[in-house]
């Protein structure tokens, strides 16, 4: 077999170990996901995951990554961040199949999680506070982090406990008050005195 050949498929069978993972980590605690069960949902043996990924820690960091998408979470122009950041919230609306993982369903199910805590932690500050104070033009993380703390917990009333002032479609008052409360931590005057 030709050495391009054997890089597609070794990168299918990755992406085959990757998806198996996000369905596996998208359904239970981090905890409960076995690296022998990911595998087997792969058709691969487990000393190939860890050939792929290292770990169980990667693999799941990775998985977040998938689910998350963070660089699209930055690709609007930083002028319009506010506005854009709003539409996030309903990026992804639509029908959800059994197999279709939306991107808070891993964070939610290994949240509780002390051996995911570090991963969910360094990805959450890495991949969208960091990026994301950056992108606003902030020297310090914080304004950056309330913003991901206010999208976050919308997302997870709306997304996952779907409350009904919160399920309203793109467009609609939701959407222009999130851009409206960004824009207020935005230009907040947090000098002392």
């Amino acid at each position: 077999m030709a050495r391009s050949a054997l890089a597609r498929k070794g990168s299918a069978t990755r992406d085959r170990i990757l998806n198996a993972a996000i369905l596996r980590f998208a359904r239970s605690s981090y905890e409960s996901v076995g690296l022998r069960d990911i595998a087997a949902d792969a058709g691969v043996d487990v000393a190939y995951v860890h050939r792929c990924f290292g770990s169980k820690e990667r693999l799941f960091a990775e998985s977040l990554e998938a689910t998350m998408e963070p660089a699209k979470l930055f690709a609007g122009p930083p002028g319009d961040i506010a506005d854009f950041l709003a539409k996030q919230i309903f990026a992804r609306d639509g029908g959800r199949g059994r197999n279709t993982v939306g991107p808070l369903d891993i964070i939610i199910r290994s949240l509780s999680s002390v051996e995911a805590s570090g991963v969910l932690r360094e990805f959450t500050r890495d991949n969208i506070i960091r990026p994301l104070a950056r992108t606003i033009g902030q020297k310090t993380d914080t304004r950056a982090a309330v913003i991901a703390s206010l999208l976050a917990g919308i997302g997870i009333l709306r997304n996952v406990l779907r409350i009904d002032p919160l399920t309203e479609v793109e467009g609609g008052e939701l959407e222009t008050l999130i851009a409206q409360i960004i824009n207020g931590v935005l230009a907040a005057d947090c000098s002392s005195g």
